[in-house]
């Protein structure tokens, strides 16, 4: 009986030693060594400019990376990670053609795309800084007005985005 008792007491500082580590470790697989992020406002450079996609662009970014990293945003130069970012493009094209009843050739389905380049610096690992662009697309029906369907558009490709931008710069994938 006293085997049973010592193999856990053995086996907790064990595996305390085994799990422990530099940074820290989350459920999605991220990996932060940092206590501080800077979350810059996304700069809407695209030849089309949607008004209200920097700051929901930028929302997502913040609430995806605070939400499952546990960094604290803050607004310095002194920060363990930097992100700056341009949203590059936004554009509606279309992805299918038919024939209408007057006999008139229409667009079936129609695209919105949206590309944003990140500058992420990693203060802590120089290797771990990256620049790259991050293109997502959601399309909408030919029948539907983009300006009915922008904003479930920008959301759902912002939060794909955000969640590429968090998997490169935390997970590495």
């Amino acid at each position: 009986m006293k085997f049973i008792r010592i193999v856990p007491a053995l086996l907790l500082p064990l595996a305390l030693l085994c799990t422990g580590g530099c940074g820290v470790y989350s459920l999605t697989g991220a990996s932060i060594a940092g206590k501080t992020i800077n979350i810059h406002n996304l700069e809407n450079r695209a030849p089309n400019v949607a008004p209200s996609l920097s700051a929901v662009m930028t929302g997502k970014m913040r609430e995806k990376i605070l939400s499952q990293t546990g960094l604290a945003a803050v607004n310095s130069e002194t920060v363990d990670y930097d992100m700056t970012g341009t949203i590059t493009a936004y554009n509606v094209s279309y992805t299918g053609v038919q024939t209408g009843a007057n006999g008139q050739t229409q667009a079936s389905n129609n695209r919105l795309t949206i590309t944003v380049e990140v500058d992420f610096k990693n203060k802590l690992d120089d290797k771990a800084s990256f620049k790259q662009s991050f293109t997502r697309f959601s399309d909408f029906g030919g029948n539907e007005q983009l300006s009915a369907a922008e904003p479930r558009l920008i959301d759902e490709i912002s939060t794909l985005i955000a969640q590429d931008i968090f998997n490169k710069a935390f997970v590495n994938w």
